[in-house]
Protein backbone atom coordinates (compact mmCIF):
# COMPACT_ATOMS: atom_id res chain seq x y z
CA UNK A 1 0.00 0.00 0.00
CA UNK A 2 1.40 3.38 -1.05
CA UNK A 3 1.88 5.88 1.82
CA UNK A 4 -0.71 8.68 1.95
CA UNK A 5 0.15 11.99 0.32
CA UNK A 6 1.17 15.00 2.42
CA UNK A 7 -2.15 16.71 1.63
CA UNK A 8 -4.12 13.65 2.79
CA UNK A 9 -2.04 13.44 5.98
CA UNK A 10 -2.71 17.10 6.81
CA UNK A 11 -6.41 16.72 6.07
CA UNK A 12 -6.74 13.64 8.28
CA UNK A 13 -4.77 15.15 11.15
CA UNK A 14 -6.80 18.37 11.04
CA UNK A 15 -10.19 16.63 10.92
CA UNK A 16 -9.31 14.17 13.70
CA UNK A 17 -7.90 16.98 15.85
CA UNK A 18 -11.18 18.90 15.48
CA UNK A 19 -12.99 15.89 16.99
CA UNK A 20 -10.47 15.65 19.85
CA UNK A 21 -8.47 12.71 18.47
CA UNK A 22 -4.74 12.30 17.93
CA UNK A 23 -3.58 9.80 15.27
CA UNK A 24 -0.60 7.51 15.56
CA UNK A 25 1.25 6.91 12.27
CA UNK A 26 -0.24 3.42 11.78
CA UNK A 27 -3.75 4.69 12.52
CA UNK A 28 -3.30 7.52 10.00
CA UNK A 29 -2.30 5.00 7.31
CA UNK A 30 -5.35 2.85 8.12
CA UNK A 31 -7.68 5.87 7.82
CA UNK A 32 -6.04 6.91 4.53
CA UNK A 33 -6.53 3.41 3.12
CA UNK A 34 -10.23 3.60 4.00
CA UNK A 35 -10.58 6.94 2.16
CA UNK A 36 -8.96 5.44 -0.96
CA UNK A 37 -11.99 3.16 -1.28
CA UNK A 38 -14.15 6.23 -1.94
CA UNK A 39 -12.22 8.56 -4.29
CA UNK A 40 -15.40 10.47 -5.23
CA UNK A 41 -16.72 10.88 -1.70
CA UNK A 42 -13.66 11.31 0.50
CA UNK A 43 -15.17 13.99 2.76
CA UNK A 44 -18.34 11.97 3.37
CA UNK A 45 -16.28 8.86 4.10
CA UNK A 46 -14.11 10.72 6.59
CA UNK A 47 -17.11 12.25 8.38
CA UNK A 48 -18.72 8.83 8.61
CA UNK A 49 -15.54 7.31 10.05
CA UNK A 50 -15.29 10.07 12.66
CA UNK A 51 -18.98 9.72 13.60
CA UNK A 52 -18.52 5.99 14.20
CA UNK A 53 -15.32 6.55 16.22
CA UNK A 54 -17.27 8.98 18.43
CA UNK A 55 -19.63 6.12 19.31
CA UNK A 56 -16.82 3.71 20.22
CA UNK A 57 -15.88 3.14 23.92
CA UNK A 58 -12.26 4.20 23.40
CA UNK A 59 -9.66 3.94 26.17
CA UNK A 60 -7.80 7.04 24.97
CA UNK A 61 -8.10 9.95 22.57
CA UNK A 62 -4.79 8.84 21.04
CA UNK A 63 -5.84 6.37 18.35
CA UNK A 64 -3.76 3.39 17.32
CA UNK A 65 -4.14 1.12 14.28
CA UNK A 66 -6.44 -1.39 16.03
CA UNK A 67 -9.01 1.23 17.10
CA UNK A 68 -9.30 2.63 13.56
CA UNK A 69 -9.18 -0.80 11.89
CA UNK A 70 -12.06 -2.06 14.07
CA UNK A 71 -14.36 0.79 12.97
CA UNK A 72 -13.22 0.58 9.33
CA UNK A 73 -14.04 -3.14 9.28
CA UNK A 74 -17.57 -2.45 10.57
CA UNK A 75 -18.18 0.25 7.93
CA UNK A 76 -16.84 -1.85 5.06
CA UNK A 77 -18.96 -4.81 6.19
CA UNK A 78 -22.08 -2.61 6.42
CA UNK A 79 -21.44 -1.14 2.95
CA UNK A 80 -20.98 -4.58 1.38
CA UNK A 81 -24.18 -5.82 3.06
CA UNK A 82 -26.17 -2.86 1.71
CA UNK A 83 -24.73 -3.35 -1.79
CA UNK A 84 -25.59 -7.06 -1.74
CA UNK A 85 -29.15 -6.37 -0.63
CA UNK A 86 -29.86 -3.74 -3.28
CA UNK A 87 -29.66 -3.81 -7.07
CA UNK A 88 -26.39 -2.81 -8.69
CA UNK A 89 -27.95 0.26 -10.17
CA UNK A 90 -30.38 2.25 -8.04
CA UNK A 91 -33.01 3.87 -10.22
CA UNK A 92 -33.82 7.54 -9.89
CA UNK A 93 -37.33 6.51 -8.95
CA UNK A 94 -36.15 4.84 -5.72
CA UNK A 95 -33.61 7.62 -5.08
CA UNK A 96 -36.36 10.24 -5.04
CA UNK A 97 -38.31 11.03 -1.88
CA UNK A 98 -41.01 13.68 -1.93
CA UNK A 99 -41.97 15.31 1.39
CA UNK A 100 -45.33 17.05 1.79
CA UNK A 101 -45.01 20.23 3.90
CA UNK A 102 -47.67 19.03 6.36
CA UNK A 103 -45.51 16.00 7.20
CA UNK A 104 -42.37 17.99 8.06
CA UNK A 105 -41.45 17.45 11.74
CA UNK A 106 -41.61 20.47 14.05
CA UNK A 107 -38.76 21.31 16.42
CA UNK A 108 -38.52 23.78 19.30
CA UNK A 109 -35.29 25.25 20.62
CA UNK A 110 -34.52 25.12 24.33
CA UNK A 111 -32.30 28.17 25.07
CA UNK A 112 -31.35 26.81 28.51
CA UNK A 113 -30.13 23.38 27.42
CA UNK A 114 -29.17 24.75 23.98
CA UNK A 115 -30.76 21.83 22.14
CA UNK A 116 -33.67 21.25 19.76
CA UNK A 117 -36.44 18.86 20.73
CA UNK A 118 -39.21 17.48 18.52
CA UNK A 119 -42.83 18.50 19.04
CA UNK A 120 -44.81 15.35 19.75
CA UNK A 121 -48.36 16.65 20.23
CA UNK A 122 -51.08 17.26 17.68
CA UNK A 123 -50.81 20.33 15.44
CA UNK A 124 -54.28 21.76 14.79
CA UNK A 125 -54.83 23.82 11.64
CA UNK A 126 -56.83 26.39 13.60
CA UNK A 127 -54.42 27.57 16.28
CA UNK A 128 -54.94 29.60 19.42
CA UNK A 129 -53.50 33.02 20.27
CA UNK A 130 -50.44 31.46 21.90
CA UNK A 131 -49.58 29.66 18.65
CA UNK A 132 -49.18 32.97 16.85
CA UNK A 133 -46.72 34.14 19.51
CA UNK A 134 -44.85 30.82 19.20
CA UNK A 135 -44.49 31.40 15.46
CA UNK A 136 -42.44 34.58 16.02
CA UNK A 137 -40.60 33.20 19.05
CA UNK A 138 -39.49 30.05 17.22
CA UNK A 139 -38.32 32.03 14.18
CA UNK A 140 -36.32 34.35 16.41
CA UNK A 141 -34.73 31.59 18.48
CA UNK A 142 -33.61 29.62 15.43
CA UNK A 143 -31.72 32.70 14.19
CA UNK A 144 -30.41 33.67 17.65
CA UNK A 145 -28.90 30.24 18.31
CA UNK A 146 -27.30 30.39 14.85
CA UNK A 147 -25.90 33.85 15.52
CA UNK A 148 -24.51 32.80 18.90
CA UNK A 149 -22.02 30.53 17.11
CA UNK A 150 -20.80 33.23 14.72
CA UNK A 151 -17.24 34.24 15.57
CA UNK A 152 -18.05 37.96 15.35
CA UNK A 153 -21.03 37.85 17.68
CA UNK A 154 -20.19 35.05 20.11
CA UNK A 155 -19.04 35.93 23.60
CA UNK A 156 -15.31 35.27 24.23
CA UNK A 157 -14.67 32.05 26.16
CA UNK A 158 -12.11 33.82 28.36
CA UNK A 159 -12.26 37.25 29.99
CA UNK A 160 -10.14 39.00 27.43
CA UNK A 161 -9.68 42.75 27.41
CA UNK A 162 -12.16 43.78 24.74
CA UNK A 163 -12.66 47.36 23.71
CA UNK A 164 -16.15 48.64 23.11
CA UNK A 165 -15.45 49.24 19.42
CA UNK A 166 -14.25 45.68 18.74
CA UNK A 167 -17.04 43.90 20.63
CA UNK A 168 -20.04 42.74 18.58
CA UNK A 169 -21.76 40.89 21.43
CA UNK A 170 -25.55 41.15 21.23
CA UNK A 171 -27.21 43.24 23.94
CA UNK A 172 -30.77 42.35 24.91
CA UNK A 173 -33.22 45.20 24.38
CA UNK A 174 -34.18 45.17 28.06
CA UNK A 175 -30.51 45.76 28.94
CA UNK A 176 -30.27 48.88 26.75
CA UNK A 177 -31.75 51.06 29.50
CA UNK A 178 -28.96 53.11 31.03
CA UNK A 179 -26.41 51.96 28.42
CA UNK A 180 -24.35 54.52 26.55
CA UNK A 181 -22.22 54.17 23.45
CA UNK A 182 -22.43 51.78 20.54
CA UNK A 183 -24.44 48.59 20.97
CA UNK A 184 -25.48 45.61 18.83
CA UNK A 185 -29.06 44.39 19.14
CA UNK A 186 -31.06 41.73 17.34
CA UNK A 187 -34.81 41.73 16.93
CA UNK A 188 -37.89 41.55 14.74
CA UNK A 189 -38.94 44.73 12.91
CA UNK A 190 -42.53 45.49 13.95
CA UNK A 191 -44.90 48.43 13.73
CA UNK A 192 -46.43 48.68 17.20
CA UNK A 193 -47.62 52.24 16.50
CA UNK A 194 -48.61 53.78 13.20
CA UNK A 195 -45.53 55.00 11.27
CA UNK A 196 -43.22 54.12 14.17
CA UNK A 197 -41.13 51.01 13.82
CA UNK A 198 -39.78 49.01 16.73
CA UNK A 199 -37.22 46.29 17.17
CA UNK A 200 -38.54 43.49 19.40
CA UNK A 201 -36.70 40.62 21.06
CA UNK A 202 -37.80 38.21 23.79
CA UNK A 203 -37.11 40.78 26.54
CA UNK A 204 -38.72 43.95 25.22
CA UNK A 205 -39.13 46.45 22.36
CA UNK A 206 -37.40 49.71 21.45
CA UNK A 207 -38.42 52.34 18.87
CA UNK A 208 -35.85 52.58 16.07
CA UNK A 209 -34.79 55.24 13.58
CA UNK A 210 -33.69 53.74 10.25
CA UNK A 211 -33.51 57.04 8.32
CA UNK A 212 -29.69 57.15 8.18
CA UNK A 213 -28.99 53.43 8.45
CA UNK A 214 -26.49 51.77 6.15
CA UNK A 215 -27.90 48.39 5.13
CA UNK A 216 -26.71 45.12 3.58
CA UNK A 217 -28.28 43.30 0.62
CA UNK A 218 -31.86 42.09 0.97
CA UNK A 219 -35.43 43.33 1.42
CA UNK A 220 -36.01 44.80 4.88
CA UNK A 221 -39.71 44.20 5.46
CA UNK A 222 -41.81 44.11 8.59
CA UNK A 223 -41.42 40.73 10.41
CA UNK A 224 -37.81 40.21 9.33
CA UNK A 225 -35.17 39.65 12.00
CA UNK A 226 -32.25 42.07 11.78
CA UNK A 227 -28.99 42.73 13.61
CA UNK A 228 -28.58 46.48 14.18
CA UNK A 229 -25.65 48.56 15.37
CA UNK A 230 -26.29 51.97 16.89
CA UNK A 231 -26.93 53.76 20.16
CA UNK A 232 -29.85 54.62 22.40
CA UNK A 233 -30.61 58.36 22.28
CA UNK A 234 -31.83 60.40 25.22
CA UNK A 235 -35.38 60.40 23.77
CA UNK A 236 -35.51 56.60 24.05
CA UNK A 237 -35.14 55.94 20.31
CA UNK A 238 -32.41 53.58 19.10
CA UNK A 239 -30.53 55.35 16.31
CA UNK A 240 -29.45 52.64 13.82
CA UNK A 241 -26.13 53.28 12.05
CA UNK A 242 -25.78 49.94 10.24
CA UNK A 243 -28.05 46.93 10.04
CA UNK A 244 -28.25 43.63 8.23
CA UNK A 245 -29.62 40.15 8.45
CA UNK A 246 -28.15 37.53 10.84
CA UNK A 247 -25.09 35.96 9.17
CA UNK A 248 -25.51 32.62 7.45
CA UNK A 249 -24.15 29.41 8.88
CA UNK A 250 -22.57 26.73 6.72
CA UNK A 251 -24.91 23.79 6.15
CA UNK A 252 -22.37 21.27 7.44
CA UNK A 253 -21.86 23.30 10.64
CA UNK A 254 -25.63 23.27 11.28
CA UNK A 255 -25.93 19.54 10.60
CA UNK A 256 -23.05 18.68 12.94
CA UNK A 257 -25.09 20.12 15.82
CA UNK A 258 -28.33 18.41 14.79
CA UNK A 259 -27.12 14.82 14.59
CA UNK A 260 -30.05 12.43 14.30
CA UNK A 261 -32.74 15.15 13.99
CA UNK A 262 -34.87 15.08 10.86
CA UNK A 263 -35.43 18.79 10.11
CA UNK A 264 -36.00 18.27 6.37
CA UNK A 265 -38.50 15.42 6.62
CA UNK A 266 -38.45 12.08 4.87
CA UNK A 267 -36.62 10.27 7.66
CA UNK A 268 -33.07 10.20 8.95
CA UNK A 269 -30.65 8.35 6.67
CA UNK A 270 -28.62 5.79 8.67
CA UNK A 271 -24.90 6.53 8.72
CA UNK A 272 -24.16 3.27 6.87
CA UNK A 273 -26.44 4.40 4.01
CA UNK A 274 -25.15 7.98 3.67
CA UNK A 275 -21.85 7.04 2.06
CA UNK A 276 -23.46 4.75 -0.51
CA UNK A 277 -26.09 7.34 -1.47
CA UNK A 278 -23.49 10.09 -1.77
CA UNK A 279 -21.43 7.95 -4.11
CA UNK A 280 -24.49 7.05 -6.25
CA UNK A 281 -25.53 10.72 -6.39
CA UNK A 282 -22.19 11.68 -7.93
CA UNK A 283 -22.63 8.96 -10.57
CA UNK A 284 -26.18 10.04 -11.50
CA UNK A 285 -24.92 12.31 -14.29
CA UNK A 286 -27.90 11.61 -16.57
CA UNK A 287 -30.61 12.53 -14.07
CA UNK A 288 -32.42 15.77 -14.80
CA UNK A 289 -35.42 17.61 -13.37
CA UNK A 290 -37.57 19.78 -15.67
CA UNK A 291 -39.51 22.54 -13.90
CA UNK A 292 -42.41 24.48 -15.43
CA UNK A 293 -44.49 27.10 -13.63
CA UNK A 294 -47.86 28.56 -14.68
CA UNK A 295 -49.07 25.59 -16.74
CA UNK A 296 -52.48 26.97 -17.75
CA UNK A 297 -54.57 23.97 -18.72
CA UNK A 298 -57.43 26.15 -20.00
CA UNK A 299 -55.18 27.97 -22.47
CA UNK A 300 -54.81 26.13 -25.84
CA UNK A 301 -51.58 27.98 -26.67
CA UNK A 302 -49.98 26.91 -23.38
CA UNK A 303 -51.01 23.28 -23.96
CA UNK A 304 -49.51 23.35 -27.46
CA UNK A 305 -46.24 24.66 -26.01
CA UNK A 306 -46.29 21.97 -23.32
CA UNK A 307 -46.74 19.28 -25.99
CA UNK A 308 -43.66 20.63 -27.83
CA UNK A 309 -41.59 20.49 -24.60
CA UNK A 310 -42.74 16.93 -23.82
CA UNK A 311 -42.03 15.82 -27.41
CA UNK A 312 -38.53 17.25 -27.16
CA UNK A 313 -37.72 15.40 -23.94
CA UNK A 314 -39.43 12.19 -25.13
CA UNK A 315 -36.96 12.01 -28.03
CA UNK A 316 -33.71 12.46 -26.05
CA UNK A 317 -31.51 9.48 -25.24
CA UNK A 318 -32.13 9.61 -21.47
CA UNK A 319 -35.50 11.08 -20.49
CA UNK A 320 -35.72 13.41 -17.43
CA UNK A 321 -36.25 11.55 -14.18
CA UNK A 322 -38.68 14.17 -12.86
CA UNK A 323 -41.06 16.76 -14.30
CA UNK A 324 -42.26 19.37 -11.79
CA UNK A 325 -45.44 21.11 -12.99
CA UNK A 326 -46.32 24.07 -10.79
CA UNK A 327 -49.44 26.22 -10.71
CA UNK A 328 -51.32 28.22 -11.43
CA UNK A 329 -53.09 25.57 -13.50
CA UNK A 330 -55.78 27.98 -14.68
CA UNK A 331 -55.50 31.42 -16.26
CA UNK A 332 -58.23 32.69 -13.92
CA UNK A 333 -58.10 32.58 -10.09
CA UNK A 334 -60.05 29.66 -8.65
CA UNK A 335 -61.90 31.83 -6.13
CA UNK A 336 -65.56 32.05 -5.08
CA UNK A 337 -66.48 33.57 -8.47
CA UNK A 338 -64.94 30.60 -10.34
CA UNK A 339 -67.59 28.16 -11.58
CA UNK A 340 -65.71 25.98 -14.11
CA UNK A 341 -64.40 23.21 -11.85
CA UNK A 342 -65.93 20.46 -14.01
CA UNK A 343 -64.17 21.92 -17.04
CA UNK A 344 -60.86 22.18 -15.15
CA UNK A 345 -61.22 18.53 -14.07
CA UNK A 346 -61.54 17.49 -17.72
CA UNK A 347 -58.54 19.63 -18.65
CA UNK A 348 -56.43 17.77 -16.07
CA UNK A 349 -57.65 14.56 -17.73
CA UNK A 350 -56.54 15.91 -21.11
CA UNK A 351 -53.10 16.68 -19.64
CA UNK A 352 -52.96 13.03 -18.50
CA UNK A 353 -53.70 11.91 -22.07
CA UNK A 354 -50.94 14.17 -23.45
CA UNK A 355 -48.38 12.69 -21.03
CA UNK A 356 -49.57 9.09 -21.55
CA UNK A 357 -49.15 9.51 -25.33
CA UNK A 358 -45.37 9.84 -24.72
CA UNK A 359 -44.73 6.25 -23.68
CA UNK A 360 -41.06 6.78 -22.67
CA UNK A 361 -41.98 9.68 -20.36
CA UNK A 362 -44.89 7.78 -18.86
CA UNK A 363 -42.70 4.75 -18.15
CA UNK A 364 -39.42 6.34 -17.01
CA UNK A 365 -40.28 9.83 -15.68
CA UNK A 366 -42.12 10.94 -12.55
CA UNK A 367 -44.57 13.86 -12.59
CA UNK A 368 -44.89 16.11 -9.54
CA UNK A 369 -47.73 18.65 -9.27
CA UNK A 370 -47.43 21.67 -6.95
CA UNK A 371 -50.41 24.08 -6.59
CA UNK A 372 -50.02 27.81 -7.25
CA UNK A 373 -51.30 30.78 -5.22
CA UNK A 374 -54.55 31.05 -7.24
CA UNK A 375 -55.34 27.34 -7.56
CA UNK A 376 -58.29 25.60 -5.92
CA UNK A 377 -57.85 25.01 -2.21
CA UNK A 378 -59.34 25.71 1.23
CA UNK A 379 -57.52 29.05 1.73
CA UNK A 380 -54.73 31.36 0.59
CA UNK A 381 -52.71 30.67 3.76
CA UNK A 382 -49.35 28.91 3.50
CA UNK A 383 -48.51 26.09 3.37
CA UNK A 384 -51.15 25.16 0.78
CA UNK A 385 -52.39 21.58 0.63
CA UNK A 386 -52.22 19.48 -2.54
CA UNK A 387 -54.72 19.92 -5.37
CA UNK A 388 -58.24 18.62 -4.53
CA UNK A 389 -58.85 14.98 -5.38
CA UNK A 390 -61.91 15.90 -7.46
CA UNK A 391 -59.76 17.81 -9.96
CA UNK A 392 -57.03 15.20 -10.42
CA UNK A 393 -59.01 11.93 -10.63
CA UNK A 394 -59.17 11.98 -14.45
CA UNK A 395 -55.41 12.63 -14.74
CA UNK A 396 -54.60 9.77 -12.34
CA UNK A 397 -56.42 7.31 -14.61
CA UNK A 398 -53.75 8.00 -17.24
CA UNK A 399 -50.75 8.61 -14.93
CA UNK A 400 -51.35 6.47 -11.82
CA UNK A 401 -47.95 7.29 -10.26
CA UNK A 402 -48.31 11.09 -10.54
CA UNK A 403 -47.45 12.83 -7.26
CA UNK A 404 -49.61 15.64 -5.86
CA UNK A 405 -48.10 17.58 -2.97
CA UNK A 406 -48.34 20.77 -0.96
CA UNK A 407 -46.88 24.18 -1.73
CA UNK A 408 -44.09 24.45 -0.64
CA UNK A 409 -42.80 20.88 -0.88
CA UNK A 410 -39.44 19.19 -0.41
CA UNK A 411 -37.63 16.62 -2.51
CA UNK A 412 -34.70 14.50 -1.40
CA UNK A 413 -32.60 13.10 -4.25
CA UNK A 414 -30.16 10.61 -2.72
CA UNK A 415 -28.59 12.97 -0.11
CA UNK A 416 -29.44 16.25 -1.86
CA UNK A 417 -32.20 18.44 -0.40
CA UNK A 418 -34.31 20.56 -2.76
CA UNK A 419 -37.19 22.91 -1.84
CA UNK A 420 -39.90 23.87 -4.35
CA UNK A 421 -42.01 26.97 -3.70
CA UNK A 422 -44.60 28.59 -6.00
CA UNK A 423 -45.48 32.11 -4.92
CA UNK A 424 -45.29 35.55 -6.56
CA UNK A 425 -42.88 36.56 -3.84
CA UNK A 426 -40.61 39.08 -5.56
CA UNK A 427 -43.34 41.63 -6.32
CA UNK A 428 -44.79 41.41 -2.81
CA UNK A 429 -41.42 41.69 -1.08
CA UNK A 430 -40.54 44.79 -3.10
CA UNK A 431 -43.90 46.37 -2.27
CA UNK A 432 -43.51 45.66 1.44
CA UNK A 433 -39.95 47.01 1.69
CA UNK A 434 -39.40 49.59 4.47
CA UNK A 435 -36.07 50.85 3.07
CA UNK A 436 -35.03 50.89 -0.61
CA UNK A 437 -32.58 47.99 -1.08
CA UNK A 438 -28.91 48.87 -1.33
CA UNK A 439 -27.25 48.84 -4.76
CA UNK A 440 -23.69 48.47 -3.45
CA UNK A 441 -23.44 44.69 -3.92
CA UNK A 442 -26.18 44.09 -6.50
CA UNK A 443 -29.04 45.82 -8.31
CA UNK A 444 -30.79 42.55 -9.16
CA UNK A 445 -34.07 42.16 -7.20
CA UNK A 446 -33.87 38.35 -7.43
CA UNK A 447 -30.48 38.36 -5.72
CA UNK A 448 -31.91 40.57 -2.95
CA UNK A 449 -34.79 38.07 -2.58
CA UNK A 450 -32.42 35.11 -2.30
CA UNK A 451 -30.30 36.94 0.30
CA UNK A 452 -33.44 37.69 2.34
CA UNK A 453 -34.93 34.19 2.49
CA UNK A 454 -31.59 32.43 3.11
CA UNK A 455 -30.48 34.76 5.92
CA UNK A 456 -33.96 34.65 7.46
CA UNK A 457 -33.99 30.84 7.12
CA UNK A 458 -37.58 31.21 5.95
CA UNK A 459 -39.30 31.00 2.57
CA UNK A 460 -41.79 33.79 3.19
CA UNK A 461 -40.76 36.42 5.79
CA UNK A 462 -43.60 38.77 4.78
CA UNK A 463 -46.00 40.25 7.37
CA UNK A 464 -48.90 37.89 8.09
CA UNK A 465 -51.28 40.63 6.94
CA UNK A 466 -49.68 40.45 3.48
CA UNK A 467 -49.30 36.65 3.33
CA UNK A 468 -51.21 34.61 5.92
CA UNK A 469 -49.44 31.53 7.31
CA UNK A 470 -51.02 28.67 9.28
CA UNK A 471 -49.50 29.43 12.69
CA UNK A 472 -48.82 25.82 13.71
CA UNK A 473 -47.21 25.01 10.35
CA UNK A 474 -44.82 27.94 10.00
CA UNK A 475 -41.94 25.48 10.50
CA UNK A 476 -42.77 23.96 7.08
CA UNK A 477 -41.43 27.15 5.47
CA UNK A 478 -38.14 27.14 7.37
CA UNK A 479 -34.84 26.83 5.52
CA UNK A 480 -32.76 25.50 8.38
CA UNK A 481 -30.38 23.77 7.92
CA UNK A 482 -29.95 25.40 4.53
CA UNK A 483 -31.00 23.08 1.67
CA UNK A 484 -28.75 22.51 -1.34
CA UNK A 485 -31.22 24.00 -3.86
CA UNK A 486 -34.23 26.32 -3.65
CA UNK A 487 -36.66 26.67 -6.57
CA UNK A 488 -38.56 29.96 -6.27
CA UNK A 489 -41.18 29.75 -9.02
CA UNK A 490 -42.51 33.25 -9.69
CA UNK A 491 -44.33 34.99 -12.53
CA UNK A 492 -41.38 37.42 -12.82
CA UNK A 493 -38.43 37.02 -15.20
CA UNK A 494 -36.56 33.69 -14.99
CA UNK A 495 -33.28 33.90 -13.06
CA UNK A 496 -30.60 31.68 -11.56
CA UNK A 497 -28.24 32.71 -8.76
CA UNK A 498 -25.76 30.76 -6.67
CA UNK A 499 -25.49 32.32 -3.21
CA UNK A 500 -22.94 31.04 -0.66
CA UNK A 501 -23.08 27.59 -2.26
CA UNK A 502 -26.92 27.46 -2.39
CA UNK A 503 -28.38 27.07 -5.89
CA UNK A 504 -31.49 29.26 -6.32
CA UNK A 505 -33.51 29.76 -9.47
CA UNK A 506 -36.84 30.91 -10.87
CA UNK A 507 -37.98 28.92 -13.94
CA UNK A 508 -40.16 31.86 -15.07
CA UNK A 509 -43.78 31.80 -16.23
CA UNK A 510 -44.34 29.12 -18.89
CA UNK A 511 -47.77 30.47 -19.89
CA UNK A 512 -46.63 34.09 -20.22
CA UNK A 513 -43.01 33.85 -21.39
CA UNK A 514 -42.63 30.23 -22.63
CA UNK A 515 -39.80 29.83 -20.14
CA UNK A 516 -38.87 26.81 -18.01
CA UNK A 517 -35.76 25.35 -16.38
CA UNK A 518 -33.81 22.10 -16.36
CA UNK A 519 -31.82 21.16 -13.27
CA UNK A 520 -29.07 18.53 -13.04
CA UNK A 521 -28.78 17.45 -9.39
CA UNK A 522 -25.45 15.68 -9.96
CA UNK A 523 -23.65 18.96 -10.76
CA UNK A 524 -26.27 21.38 -9.35
CA UNK A 525 -26.30 23.11 -12.76
CA UNK A 526 -29.35 25.04 -13.93
CA UNK A 527 -30.25 25.44 -17.61
CA UNK A 528 -32.69 28.32 -18.12
CA UNK A 529 -34.67 27.45 -21.25
CA UNK A 530 -37.36 29.02 -23.44
CA UNK A 531 -39.36 28.07 -26.52
CA UNK A 532 -38.67 30.26 -29.53
CA UNK A 533 -41.39 32.27 -31.17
Amino acid sequence: MAPPSAATRRKLQRKFRLRGFTLKVEALEEAAAFLERFPEAEDDALDLLLDELDKEPLQSSILDRDAVRRVVALLVEAEEAVDAASPAVTSARSALRVVDAFLVPRFHYDPIKKVFYEHTGRLPIHGEAGDKASLYRDRYQVLLQRLSRDKYFSKPAFDMVVTEDSSCEITSIQSLIGCTGRRWIMGVISQLEERQFYLEDLTGAVPIDLSNAKITSGFFVENTVIVAEGELLSNGIFQVNTCGFPPLEDREASLSLLMGLDFFGGGVIPTEETLRLSSLEKKAANDMFVILSDVWLDNPETMEKLAIVLDGYDSVEVVPSLFVLMGNFCSRPCNLAFNSFEELRLQFGKLGEIIAARSRLKEHSRFLFVPGPDDAGPSKALPRCALPKYLIEELQKHIPNAIFVSNPCRVKFYTQEIVFFRQDLLYRMRRSCLIPPTTEETCDPFEHLVATITHQSHLCPLPLTVQPIIWNYDHCLRLYPTPHTIVLADKSEQKAFKYTGITCFNPGSFANDSTFAAYRPCTKEVELSALEG
